[in-house]
């Protein structure tokens, strides 16, 4: 017996009611659920966007402006996260739980963005991702000197993994479920919208509609980008600086017009003698400080023999920027802001020092006692030419400074390994004895008393950084009176890459204003904040003692003049250089009179011939098609010449 169930039945005329009737009386409780999500997305992301523009920023003004003024892409940006999230919860099938993966995702790196501001006074950029595994490493040395901030961060950690597991839980059973249909349609429109959005992140190229949404690249000025288009806008544009756009002009025939120097080709006469150049970790003259007394000088030998400054394109850290540019002598003004080249562009084998001297029968050897892996050293040196690097993995154990290696360990490695060599060497070293943070207790007894009104934190910083100084100085003359009772003539070069990361000791005694250095600003200002000391000095010819402030990327001109050689680039193309600029920094030129050219990178009619035809060959070696390989790096091209050009 087959058992069926009744039906009510309807008329024709119910049944056209129901066809022709508004779907909004038909489905009142569907539809007013999708409007209220899509209402409670619009809050809830405009609300992330103030948050998360409040910590990139520092402070809450300036960002009702960002959000409602209409020639700033406020609007634009919270119209994005909208569709994001609309988009994200389509993938994960429920309401809301796209704010489970949203809200870390953008609150952490406006957090980190602000704390590389307070620090290094630049915005967080796509290239800081690279070297996070840095970071991790270096974590437990800077949460040892703030034993409550290590606390604090893992307890937040801790809580915040909770969290968001909890309301991923919660969210299985509470948050509605977006029927597939919907999730579809939202899909429809939000891939098409950010594939946009990402063509329109090409800072290089016009694009219309970024010109009318007000969206505006200043990748001159980053800071300005940031607080222009806002941390995601600016974050996206700094994507594609993995991409180097070629300077107008360049081709082969850009290259073969550039002079080189003759005299540069004839056969160097130099008695080759030992070349030892020591990037100084943190190294700077702390009688600089105001208001800041010392029971004697931390750096007597140095201060006797300085030769000038080198002035440092960084601040407090990004060590590698500076060793890029004192190892090639290409400059970072060539390149994206922000970028850093040992992450981002040594692909391929690249002209440096160790390349020259190697095609002048010399070994090429670096030391630096700490993990090779760090600044991606291991491959950036053997791309660089090195026959060997001595890291932490090779070194013999060393005597530490709180948990780093002494200067006098690696000045005794130094010392050891250039005696037992054969061949005339080229070493450069890197020290790390000067990594901060500048924790209490470091040294067993600091030898020099500091006398000032800082706070007892920003006192004891210095203390510790002061007695850093005061043995980078001792090595510094255990190395030069090793050099003085040697044979053979040896070269030192010894420059502090960037000032120490001092934080509050700056700005309570006066020194600076704020706790990180100015970017753009008069050249007085920027020549206090970036100067490092300089020393060149040979034990046949003496100290090299009129040299100025000079960029890194002009060290190599003066390795080799006190050395005795001549090359077509190092000593020709930043020989013609050097005679009308020292320093070349991205926004300020400095002139050999001392002349001040500021933002003269973001005005092309004013740049010299000189630096114009530095920056093309600059370009040609790092990204293009080396069309000046045998003319202007003969030694390059001896080393590499099985190489292939890109």
């Amino acid at each position: 017996m087959i058992v069926t169930k009744s039906v009510p039945k309807t008329t024709v005329a119910e049944r056209m009611k129901h066809v022709l009737s508004n779907p909004w009386t038909r489905f009142p409780a569907r539809e007013a659920g999708n409007i209220q999500s899509v209402v409670n997305l619009v809050l809830a992301a405009v609300l992330l966007v103030v948050c998360m523009e409040w910590i990139a920023r520092g402070t809450l003004h300036d960002v009702a402006t960002f959000l409602l003024s209409s020639s700033r892409p406020g609007l634009t940006t919270v119209c994005a996260v909208v569709i994001g999230l609309m988009a994200l919860d389509a993938v994960f099938g429920r309401h809301y739980r796209s704010l489970i993966v949203a809200v870390p995702l953008l609150v952490l790196p406006a957090f980190f963005s602000s704390q590389k501001q307070l620090y290094l006074s630049d915005p967080l950029y796509p290239s800081d991702l690279l070297f996070g595994r840095q970071i991790i490493q270096l974590l437990p040395a800077m949460l040892k000197a703030q034993p409550l901030t290590a606390l604090f961060l893992a307890v937040g950690v801790a809580a915040a993994v909770f969290a968001a597991v909890l309301l991923w839980r919660l969210s299985s059973t509470h948050a509605p479920v977006i029927p597939l249909k919907a999730r579809m349609y939202r899909l429809a429109i939000a891939v098409p919208v950010f594939v946009s959005f990402g063509s329109m992140m090409e800072y290089s190229s016009y694009s219309w509609i970024r010109d009318r949404l007000n969206i505006i690249p200043m990748m001159w000025d980053q800071k300005e980008n940031y607080r222009h288009n806002g941390f995601i806008m600016a974050f996206a544009f700094n994507i594609p600086m993995a991409k180097v756009t070629a300077p107008y002009g360049y081709g082969a025939e850009t290259i073969a017009d550039i002079a080189s120097d003759n005299s540069a080709f004839a056969v160097n006469h130099s008695k080759r003698p030992d070349v030892i150049m020591i990037m100084s970790e943190s190294l700077w003259d702390p009688t600089r400080l105001e208001n800041v007394r010392f029971s004697q000088d931390p750096m007597p030998q140095i201060r006797a023999m300085q030769s000038g400054h080198v002035f440092s394109p960084e601040f407090g850290g990004m060590t590698a920027n500076v060793e890029f540019e004192a190892l090639t002598g290409f400059s970072n003004a060539f390149l994206p802001y922000g970028s850093i080249p040992y992450q981002q562009y040594v692909r391929r084998p690249m002209p440096s020092l160790a390349t020259f001297f190697r095609s002048e029968g010399y070994s090429a050897i670096a030391v630096h006692p700490f993990q090779e892996w760090f600044w991606n050293r291991r491959e950036v040196y053997n791309h660089f030419g090195f026959e060997e690097f001595r890291s932490e993995e090779t070194l013999p154990p060393m005597e530490k400074r709180g948990a780093f290696a002494s200067d006098d360990a690696l000045t005794n490695e130094i010392i050891q390994t250039v005696d037992a060599a054969e061949k005339p060497q080229f070493l450069f070293a890197v020290t790390l004895q000067g990594h901060g943070p500048y924790e209490p207790n470091r040294y067993a007894k600091n030898t020099i008393s500091v006398s000032s009104d800082l706070s007892e934190s920003a006192g004891t910083a210095l203390s510790t950084y002061v007695q850093g100084v005061s043995e980078a100085d001792e090595s510094f003359a255990k190395l030069v009176a090793w050099a003085k009772g040697r044979e053979r003539e040896t070269v030192i070069v010894l420059f502090g890459d960037h000032l120490p990361p001092l934080g509050q000791t700056f700005v309570e005694s006066g020194y600076m204003p704020d706790m990180v250095a100015t970017r753009r600003a008069p050249l007085a200002t920027m020549k206090t904040e970036h100067e490092t000391p300089l020393v060149v000095w040979s034990s046949r010819t003496g100290l090299q003692n009129r040299i100025g402030t000079v960029s890194p990327a002009l060290l190599p001109y003066h390795v080799l003049k006190t050395a005795g050689f001549d090359d077509p680039f190092y000593t020709g193309v930043l020989g013609k250089v050097h005679a009308s600029h020292s320093v070349i920094d991205r926004h300020m030129l400095m002139e050999r009179n001392g002349s001040a050219v500021p933002d003269w990178s973001i005005a092309p009619a004013i740049i010299p011939p000189a630096l114009n035809a530095y920056r093309q060959l600059q370009f040609d070696m790092m990204f293009g098609e080396q069309f000046g390989k045998d003319r202007f790096f003969p030694g390059f091209s001896w080393l590499h010449e099985t190489a292939p050009s890109s």
